[in-house]
């Protein structure tokens, strides 16, 4: 093992390499901001990212002659993106880890913990992707160890002497707030009815997301298993409200991929027993969480057309996140017994000009989810329970949930679905 300053990781690199920096809540934030420094180090290299949009660190690229392959394009990386040194790649998240496990890579780059007193150390705040890699004993590992991430007592931890190369930092672990209006307050309510108490629940990122969570405090023995474990999970274990006492597997247990989100939660996730971090091929695999009765898929979207298909990754055209773990919690609640799959989003866009349910995609508009992956529609409008029904009466449910001054248009469209 060679100890090395975030300065000279840049030595270890030479064009055509191939480069693994992962990812997330463990992106080496000190090593990824010294090679931000270093552009003619990074000349020539391949770089695979696992960014989350909004937590990134400086971006690798683009500098002449580099590229990053992305999973997600974070607005740090559109101007690349655009050059064409970004070369994003749609995947659902469960996928990402068996890409992984069989890409070729030169050098994996990584952060942790520093080794506690048995010579181990902790994946800290993140399970995610990063095992995969370190499952492949034949790529050679550098180490950010970084004295201010957090040590999890669920959290998978690796032998030190795993790394071939140890950089040693103190860098503040990424943050995430989320701030809720009155219009997410809504939707929050309108979802929470659909909760039951025993339910499994599974959230993301975002406005909705932590309103939902704020409106389940008088709810009980509520489950969690999801690629993310925020503030409002915190909150409602503190009221009683998440207990995991009704999980069919897991019972009991918080499962996540990763924790995100304040210093006071990163300080109670640290003194608690009852996560456990896993990467990944657990949490966001169908078949799992096929396993976990009652499971709620909570996810928001851009927007969503009337035949029920989801766009949660493009706006105008332009890419501005990733196809992600959605449509893994999707399809693995709908084959959950009693599972129900939820889209939530606000009615209208951009100050109230745009309509979020449309008559159909656009063109230049991906669909992340399938019109079969939900069943359930949510706006502050109102609620869209589409499961089982024909494609007519599927439209004219979602064209009653768009805001009032869109809604015409959108109502003379179900009948043309006909033809």
């Amino acid at each position: 093992m060679e100890k090395l300053t975030p300065d000279q990781v840049g030595g270890l690199l030479r064009p055509g390499m191939k480069v693994a920096v992962l990812g997330g809540c463990n992106e080496p934030r000190g090593i990824a901001a010294a090679l931000h420094a270093q552009p003619e180090a990074t000349a020539g290299v391949e770089f695979t990212v696992t960014r989350i949009p909004g937590i990134a660190s400086p971006t690798l690229a683009p500098w002449a002659g580099s590229t990053v392959r992305s999973f997600f394009v974070t607005p740090e990386m559109r101007a690349g993106f655009e050059a064409g040194s970004v070369r994003f790649v749609p995947m659902q998240y469960r996928y990402v880890w068996d890409d992984l496990m069989a890409a070729p890579f030169d050098l994996a780059i990584a952060q942790f913990t520093p080794p506690d007193g048995n010579g181990d150390c902790s994946l800290g705040i993140g399970a995610g992707f990063l095992p995969a890699l370190l499952e492949r004993p034949e790529i050679p590992f550098v180490a950010e160890w970084n004295g201010s991430l957090p040590r999890l007592p669920g959290a998978p931890t690796v032998r030190a002497d795993r790394f071939d190369y140890v950089v040693e930092t103190d860098v503040a672990p990424p943050t995430l707030a989320s701030r809720s209006g009155p219009v997410a307050e809504r939707i929050g309510a309108l979802v929470a009815e659909f909760i039951r108490d025993g339910d499994c629940i599974e959230t993301g990122v975002g406005a909705i997301p932590g309103a939902v969570l704020a409106a389940l405090h008088g709810h009980r023995d509520l489950g969690f298993h999801s690629g993310l474990l925020s503030d409002g999970v915190m909150d409602l274990v503190e009221a009683g409200a998440v207990t995991g006492a009704r999980k069919t597997i897991d019972r009991g247990r918080l499962v996540a991929a990763m924790v995100l989100g304040s210093p006071a939660l990163y300080d109670w996730a640290s003194r608690s027993d009852l996560i456990d971090l896993r990467t990944v091929d657990y949490t966001h695999d169908v078949r799992v969480i096929a396993k976990l009765e009652n499971f709620v898929a909570l996810n928001s979207a851009v927007e969503v057309d009337l035949f029920g298909q989801v766009n949660s990754e493009m706006v105008r055209g332009r890419q501005i996140s990733g196809t992600g773990g959605a449509v893994d919690f999707m399809r693995g609640a709908r084959m959950s017994a009693g599972g129900r799959s939820i889209v939530a989003l606000e009615a209208t866009a951009g100050g109230g000009r745009f309509s979020r349910i449309v008559p159909a995609l656009p063109t230049a508009h991906a669909a992340t989810a399938l019109r079969t992956d939900a069943d359930i529609f949510v706006t502050e409008h109102g609620v869209a329970k589409v499961r089982g029904l024909d494609v007519v009466e599927r439209a004219r449910r979602l064209a009653r949930i768009a805001a009032p001054e869109f809604r015409e248009e959108l109502e003379v469209q179900p009948a043309q679905l006909r033809r």
